[in-house]
């Protein structure tokens, strides 16, 4: 039997329908799915490598973007040159910088079949960012571009001071990139939408007096906006320093908000079942650090114990690497602490004390160093590194090895990402702690004798 609906109810049935489906349509739409999201691509600044974007990574792959449209790059010779038009042995002009970001996001587009990539770049990795986009057709294949921290009106602005450094807000490098475009008269390239991460008034190289460049007293004729760009969506996040403005989670949050239209699920790291590690050994070159592997340069892995640093057994992995420098793969107990010997020819060993490797990582690079005169008289040399950010005090609660602050670290403005002190006991625990807001690490290294070349490195994650 049919039941037959009076035209009135049949009326507002379908009314009701269609005001259900505008809601749905007016309603946000669910995570978008991995084949829709773009490739990223991370430039890492002045003498860095791709390590700083370890983290970031991590955050990226516990809100679901796929592992492989994820592409950090490491520029072989990241420091710059002194005067950008002069050759200077083991450094970088711009030109070389953009070129090598260039075929960077090509292999990306490439290896993926995406039509464009988002850029994402810290301090100077911006200013590669900035001469790709519009000097080397980077506006047809990038959508977005985020720049953390990067001095777009230079560390300085000085026409009668080295010029030529690409670092000058006044020289011809920074002049160029930032002369008006557009009917707007904007500073950015037209064709992509453009985000600066700034802090407040926190950023070192950012500052209106020139203490944190050598010239203490001396104005830089540079203000605390001065990575900001007319064009850009200006972001301050206040306290962060220059670092953090890309390697914080607040970072992590704006740049995925920027590029998806939508908050991150999650601003932590989601733990791996298995985690698999790999990386670079490269060291200090005739012009500085470099990202350049070095053959023959040899790895060793302990698990150690939390509370003393001493080693549980004998070495997880070793290897001696060959051309690619690269030292993995090397599957890691996600919940041990590690501690990572470093022999590089030329360099010291460094034992270098980490914590727990939540998720897998590729860019688990190893840089060695060399020990200073002062640290060649000492017993044993301990240096505590943050490489994502610095130190701040009073911001941050910071102790090592009992010392609070710890030595070399300055009142105010964040800008020291390594603190030493030099034990005259050998092979004893030392004690590194950090707390900042949510973040808290504490790692614990034995002392090493400098008299056979070793020094201990306490590196943190955050």
């Amino acid at each position: 039997m049919t039941m037959s609906i009076p035209l009135s109810r049949r009326r507002l049935a379908v009314a009701a329908l269609a005001v259900g489906l505008l809601s749905a349509c007016a309603s946000p739409p669910g995570p978008p799915r991995a084949a829709e999201l773009p490739p990223l691509v991370f430039v890492h600044g002045n003498g860095d490598s791709a390590a700083l974007w370890i983290t970031t990574l991590w955050r990226f792959e516990s809100n679901g973007w796929p592992r492989d449209r994820l592409h950090a790059i490491d520029l072989p010779l990241p420091a710059a040159r002194d005067d950008d038009t002069v050759p200077q042995a083991g450094r970088s002009s711009t030109a070389d910088h953009a070129r090598h970001l260039a075929a960077e996001v090509d292999a990306v587009l490439k290896r993926t079949g995406a039509q464009k990539v988002v850029l994402v770049g810290n301090s100077r990795g911006g200013y590669a960012i900035r001469n790709y986009v519009q000097n080397l057709g980077g506006a047809a294949k990038v959508s977005h571009a985020v720049l953390g921290g990067t001095p777009n009106h230079g560390v300085y602005a000085d026409a009668g001071s080295r010029l030529n450094n690409e670092f000058n807000g006044a020289g011809p490098f920074l002049t160029s990139l930032n002369a008006p475009k557009g009917p707007n008269g904007d500073e950015v390239t037209p064709g992509l939408r453009w985000m600066t991460l700034r802090s407040d008034n926190n950023d070192k190289f950012a500052q209106p007096d020139g203490v944190w460049i050598g010239r203490r007293g001396q104005p830089t004729n540079v203000g605390f906006d001065g990575p900001a760009l007319k064009g850009a969506l200006d972001v301050v996040l206040p306290g962060r320093d220059h670092r953090e403005v890309s390697f914080h989670p607040e970072a992590f949050a704006r740049t995925y908000q920027f590029i998806t239209g939508r908050t991150p699920a999650t601003t932590a790291v989601l733990p791996e079942t298995r985690v698999v590690l790999d990386g670079r050994l490269s060291g200090i070159g005739a012009g500085g650090p470099n990202n350049e592997p070095v053959p023959g340069a040899r790895l060793t892995v302990y698990a150690v114990d939390p509370a003393t640093g001493l080693r549980r057994g004998e070495p997880l992995h070793t290897k001696t690497v060959g051309a690619d420098g690269r030292w993995g793969p090397f599957a890691a107990d996600g919940k041990a602490f590690h501690e990572f010997v470093v022999e590089v020819p030329g360099h010291a060993i460094s034992h270098v004390y980490r914590s727990p490797f939540p998720r897998s990582s590729s860019v688990v690079h190893f840089r060695g160093e060399r020990l200073s005169a002062a640290d060649k008289d000492a017993v044993a040399v301990v240096n505590f590194v943050r490489p994502r950010a610095y130190f701040g005090v009073p911001r941050d609660r910071i102790a090592l090895d009992g010392l609070s602050p710890p030595p070399g670290v300055p009142q105010g403005v964040a800008g020291v990402a390594v603190s030493t002190v030099r034990p005259k006991e050998i092979g004893r625990a030392v004690v590194g702690e950090f707390e900042s807001g949510v973040i808290r690490e504490r790692l614990v290294g034995r002392t090493w004798p400098t008299a056979e070349n070793r020094r201990t490195v306490l590196e943190l994650h955050d």
